[in-house]
């Protein structure tokens, strides 16, 4: 093992995941790792793959085909609230807060022991001071920015070894997301591990060690990101999308 590798082991190893819906193979042979605080973001048109890739990370789809580790562990058959405990966080795409709760019961769902409460709590109100000061406030009057804050919030309550994030942009301003990418970054400085599954290319890139693209369930390259940041978004859509446009531009909530 070299010296770097020893420095920032493996935290998440995948190998050879296939993910079907019946006749249809949404994920071909998949293999990747993330390392120890290392984001690692994944780009891909719609339907490419990526979040039927992390559904399949946190036990929600059964692959095919593939194993997956956890700090060298295999998760083999655990279920999701399984692999949540022993160290998978996960945002999925749309956020899915409990609208009727307010942000504190939000974050502390699921949570048993005062410590983790009070840790969970505390890691929330540091990295989002927006979040303590609408602590009473019910999840379903937020803005879409903040809503996004609270799920990454809940996605931290258990202190995991490794964020699965998939798509944190979607449906938000530029300015909205160009500051959660500002605390994923904080996340990752911090030791963080993370998986950032993404649309909005390049400010995804900006912040990622290592990058791989997915067109039609395959991963078609995997290497240092500062390989594709250089690349403006018609060569990164034109190489790597076919036609297909990657995100540059966020939506309208904010």
């Amino acid at each position: 093992m070299s010296g770097a590798a020893a420095e920032h082991p493996t935290v998440l190893d995948v190998r050879g995941i296939t993910v079907r819906y019946g006749q249809l193979t949404a994920v071909q042979d998949l293999s990747l790792d993330v390392r120890r605080g290392e984001l690692v973001v994944l780009l891909g048109a719609n339907g490419a793959g990526k979040s039927s890739l992390l559904r399949a990370l946190m036990g929600i789809e059964k692959p095919a085909a593939g194993s997956i580790e956890l700090d060298g562990k295999p998760l083999g058959k655990a279920a999701s609230h399984q692999r949540v405990a022993r160290g998978l966080g996960y945002l999925p795409e749309g956020r899915g807060v409990f609208p009727n709760l307010t942000v504190e019961e939000n974050i502390l769902a699921g949570l048993k022991s005062m410590g983790q409460k009070a840790q969970a709590l505390d890691t929330a109100y540091t990295l989002f001071p927006r979040m303590g000061e609408r602590r009473k406030q019910v999840a379903g009057s937020l803005s879409g920015g903040e809503q996004q804050m609270l799920s990454l919030s809940r996605a931290l309550a258990g202190d995991p070894k490794i964020l699965l994030l998939d798509e944190l942009s979607l449906g938000l301003a530029p300015r909205v997301v160009v500051q959660l990418f500002e605390k994923i970054a904080e996340l990752r400085d911090s030791g963080r591990s993370i998986l950032l599954v993404e649309q909005f290319a390049h400010a995804a890139l900006r912040i990622a060690e290592r990058a791989g693209v997915m067109v039609s369930g395959r991963l078609t390259r995997f290497g240092p990101a500062s390989e594709f940041s250089r690349m403006t978004a018609d060569e990164l859509a034109s190489t790597y999308f076919g036609s297909t446009r990657t995100r540059d531009q966020g939506g309208e909530t904010t």
